[in-house]
């Protein structure tokens, strides 16, 4: 098979079209990449639905944590602690577990029958767990840049008449976004990293359908080389990752277009210990 056969075979494997078997013999260079780049469609997926979704969810538990009625801040503060106090894979599979343990019939809620079968596939239940994962990493950044906004922006809010959601919108979250964004950046990007994580914990492949990191632990294990796979996996994260850190590299700039001087650019500064 040539190597454009095999992209028009495999290309889009991972979502269902093209060939519904998966090379057994003869592995050539072209089907590791283009397997593997096919399983990579799946990590962006879960990277962009969870980060886009939990960005707001994150803003309104650190907004939960700065306030000052008890009721509102501990349930925030118990997210976050929960969240990033017990590691993202055991999350993965007791979620997985609590999802299996749901009536498949469904779960009736005021005379409505609530579908519960689909939270047993890695593109909705896996997604719950990165969005409610990324959500406290991401509060807890937001949290920190909100105690960190100047009192004398405060101050000028109160001097110009502006209070409630108007210095709020206007003062106070772009603040908390232009001090919060590097540290942000590197979540989002670690982010993406865990989503290798997905087919590896306890959601199935359905038909064989995973992540790249999912085909390059199959080609390993047929051909008793990770030194081919493994490699493709990590040069796929790296461009990703320089897509991430030129976008979010982007909205930093906007975000400090206001101030005087070029704004910085944003470095890649990885997790050693998460």
């Amino acid at each position: 098979m040539e190597c454009w056969d095999t992209i028009q075979a495999y290309a889009f494997r991972s979502l269902g079209f093209g060939e519904r078997l998966l090379p057994r013999e003869d592995f050539t260079l072209c089907q590791h990449i283009t397997l593997i780049g096919s399983g990579l469609l799946w990590n962006i997926y879960f990277g962009v639905l969870a980060l886009g979704a939990g960005f707001f969810l994150a803003t309104a538990v650190a907004l939960g944590k700065a306030n000052q009625n008890r009721l509102i801040r501990k349930p925030s503060e118990w997210f976050v602690f929960l969240f990033r106090g017990s590691p993202l894979f055991i999350q993965f599979f007791l979620a997985y577990q609590l999802f299996v343990l749901l009536p498949r019939e469904g779960i009736e809620v005021f005379g409505i029958t609530a579908e519960t079968r689909w939270l047993t596939r890695a593109w909705a239940g896996a997604l719950i767990v990165l969005f409610f994962n990324t959500a406290a990493y991401s509060a807890e950044i937001f949290y920190g840049a909100l105690q960190s906004v100047p009192k004398g922006d405060h101050d000028a809010a109160d001097a110009y008449g502006l209070t409630g959601w108007s210095k709020f919108k206007r003062i106070t979250w772009p603040t908390m976004l232009r001090l919060a964004w590097p540290a942000y950046t590197n979540e989002a990007i670690f982010l993406f990293q865990s989503t290798t994580l997905v087919f590896f914990s306890g959601f199935p492949a359905w038909q064989q359908r995973g992540d790249a990191l999912y085909y390059a632990s199959y080609f390993a294990d047929k051909t008793f080389n990770p030194f081919v796979a493994y490699p493709i996996v990590a040069g796929y994260f790296i461009l990703l990752t320089l897509v991430i850190i030129g976008l979010f590299g982007r909205m930093n700039r906007r975000l400090n277009r206001h101030l005087p001087g070029q704004a910085p650019r944003l470095k890649y500064r990885p997790h050693v210990i998460r």
